[in-house]
């Protein structure tokens, strides 16, 4: 995974839902801030795992556990809206 990941920590707040897009199969795993927050992740989008990962990025990249992330739209969609809960 990438170690360049930037700082999310303002994104951790209880409820918040944070919308996002993901680019599976990527040749490196990043995070991209802007307008809109873009994930690349090394993952194929099978089984759910390219979610999987994004999920585990984002988590890392706000300092939380992955488990306190919920996937609440775009279980087979490039743009996903997790909450933190």
């Amino acid at each position: 995974m990438a170690e360049d990941l930037p700082d999310l920590s303002h994104l951790a707040r209880p409820g918040a839902e944070i919308a996002l897009r993901v680019t599976p199969n990527a040749r490196r795993a990043g995070i991209v801030a802007g307008e809109v927050l873009r994930i690349s992740v090394t993952e194929i989008p099978e089984d759910g795992r390219a979610t999987a990962a994004a999920q585990a990025l984002l988590a890392r990249a706000m300092g939380v556990a992955k488990t306190r992330l919920t996937l609440v739209r775009g279980a087979k969609a490039r743009d996903k809206v997790f909450r933190l809960d």
